[in-house]
């Protein structure tokens, strides 16, 4: 469990990185936006739909490029499902199941 906590806390604290170097920039990188887009906007219940937006988000990437992508989104797409499962109060294993069959 504090290995999950610290992972998040380094994905959310490297996707603010992220995010602020993009709006620094004169011309947002063209992957950045989209592909966190699907993870957040996607209310889907169906098990494995941020998954999907994820990869299609990363479709046009190759290599390393691809995978940190992924990750990034995955692991956003991951806690917008542990926040969704503390507004509906969701705890123990049950929030387990709800964040792993949410995030896919």
């Amino acid at each position: 469990m504090k290995r999950l906590v610290v992972a998040l806390v380094s994905a959310t604290s490297l996707l603010v990185s992220v995010e602020a170097f993009a709006q620094s920039t004169s011309a947002p990188a063209p992957a950045a936006a989209p592909a966190a887009a699907p993870a957040q906007e996607s209310t889907s219940t169906a098990p494995g739909a941020k998954r999907a937006a994820c990869q299609s988000a990363a479709k046009a990437l190759k290599g390393q490029d691809r995978h940190d992508q992924m990750q990034l989104c995955m692991a956003q797409a991951h806690l917008d499902c542990l926040k969704q499962a503390i507004d509906q109060k969701i705890v123990g294993p049950q929030r387990k199941d709800f964040v792993k069959s949410c995030a896919g």
